[in-house]
Formats: C-alpha cells, sequence, structure tokens
C-alpha cells in the first residue's frame, strides 16, 4: 500500500512516533472482543465526524479487506446523520465512494 506524501514525510522524521502510533493501534483492537470490519468501521465513523478525508479513505479500505461490503460502509456512514449533519455525511459519503468504486 502506498501511504500519502505527508504521512510518509512524518512517518520518515518521526519513526518512533509512528511505531508507537502503530503499536497503540493494534494493541486498542486486541484489547476487546470487537471484530477487525466493526473495528475498522467504527474508525471510519470517527474519521467521519472529524472530516478527515483521508483517514475515510484509509479506513474504507481497511474495512473492505476486514470483509465489510461497500452497502455496510455506506451505512455506517449514514448512521451519523443525526449526530454530525447531512453535509458531512455527504462528504465522507463521497470519499468512502472513492474507494469503494475503484474495486
Amino acid at each position: 500500500m502506498k501511504y500519502p506524501t505527508q504521512y510518509q514525510r512524518i512517518a520518515k522524521r518521526y519513526k518512533g512516533v509512528m511505531k508507537a502510533l502503530d503499536n497503540l493501534g493494534k494493541a486498542t483492537k486486541a484489547a476487546g472482543p470487537l471484530n477487525r470490519k466493526s473495528a475498522e468501521l467504527i474508525q471510519l465513523a470517527a474519521a467521519a465526524a472529524i472530516r478527515s478525508e483521508g483517514s475515510v479513505h484509509s479506513h474504507a479500505r481497511r474495512a473492505m479487506e476486514a470483509g465489510a461490503k461497500p452497502d455496510e460502509i455506506r451505512h455506517a456512514v449514514m448512521l451519523l446523520t443525526s449526530t454530525i449533519g447531512f453535509p458531512t455525511v455527504s462528504a465522507a459519503l463521497s470519499w468512502v465512494n472513492d474507494v469503494v468504486e475503484k474495486k
């Protein structure tokens, strides 16, 4: 997988921080009973809520790798409508489609 240029710059400059971040992600996923697909859908929802296009792309891709179907991914985002508002959901769905429509 090719990471975005900004991510690569940070990873090159702050190797120890990025390793710790990777380990934190692994530890939080291993700390409870949720399966990988559920965890990725939750992280996708959080990424949508903070309007992080890159994170939405990443977690949509990871959710698909974990077995989520495109309709499940879109539904996870649609569930946020009453919480984060339709304009933010609409933007997040367009970012999800960037990933889903490539497959």
